[in-house]
């Protein structure tokens, strides 16, 4: 198993860029997770940023194309640095070809209880009662490598879709923990809140649903101990579906927010 933390490993380049090693543990489908290229694309913009504002708190990433598993570079500009945050923009790119662009904000982030806030946590069965989600999900059509190394537990209430009774509700949630024993972060919440199955499933239309564009904000430093993570969908298309994550952690406190649109193939489309 690759820890998370030598999964998005970067080193410096003779040019300035950062070159990583796409692991593919970290996939989907044979694909690279979209939120794990953004966490090595937010570890290049950390490092290039420097101590004062050390850690992620927004990303909008653009998916341009799939890379292929192995070396990667990553190029990180910055367009302002101040006394509270750093913005950049960092490209993905492999032999030479832009495969992931994002828009990054550093700064620095507290454990500290929000000033206000009207979100309660997802509320689930114990963890020990959900599903623990293997790699060859049932119903997904395709093996989940990622499920290796995020070790998710869905609420059994949101499962249907695995046995032909969809409750096309267009939410699903669940317990997650990093696989190798080591704590969240701002970097590896990425994953987390892209890691649920597609909401599509709970709408009757499994199957690939990649995603076109990811905006993503860190609130704070999560708690030790597992998140809680709701994916809700909105609106579907045509071929196309939103879907808007939330993260809660240990404390019952909102770690991090994201709204995605992905593709999505239904029986109209």
């Amino acid at each position: 198993m690759t820890t998370f933390r030598d999964a998005t490993a970067i080193t410096a380049g003779v040019d300035g860029d950062f070159d990583a090693t796409l692991d593919e543990q970290w996939s989907v489908g044979g694909r690279a997770h979209g939120g794990y290229l953004l966490a090595i694309m937010g570890r290049a913009a950390v490092e290039s940023a420097g101590a004062e504002h050390p850690h992620l708190t927004a990303v909008s990433g653009t998916f341009l194309a799939p890379p292929a598993f192995g070396p990667v570079r990553v190029a990180v500009e910055t367009l302002r640095q101040g006394r509270a945050l750093t913005q950049v923009r960092a490209r993905l790119s492999q032999d030479g070809a832009p495969l992931v662009e994002a828009l990054i904000t550093l700064g620095r982030l507290s454990e500290g209880d929000p000033w206000w806030s009207d979100t309660e946590p997802v509320e689930l069965p114990d963890e020990q009662e959900c599903f623990l989600t293997p790699a060859e999900a049932p119903g997904a059509g395709f093996r989940v490598p990622l499920m290796d190394v995020v070790e998710q537990r869905l609420n059994p209430a949101h499962l249907g879709f695995a046995f032909g009774t969809p409750a096309r509700e267009g939410v699903i949630a669940g317990w997650q923990r990093l696989a190798d024993g080591s704590e969240w972060d701002p970097l590896s919440l990425l994953v987390a809140i892209d890691a649920v199955p597609p909401v599509s499933y709970d709408l009757g239309a499994p199957g690939w649903a990649p995603t076109i564009q990811l905006s993503a904000y860190i609130r704070r430093l999560p708690a030790p101990g597992p998140v809680r993570v709701r994916v809700k969908a909105s609106d579907v298309t045509g071929d196309r579906m939103d879907e808007t994550a939330h993260a809660w952690d240990a404390k019952g406190h909102l770690v991090a927010q994201a709204t995605q649109l992905a593709a999505v193939r239904t029986a109209q489309a």
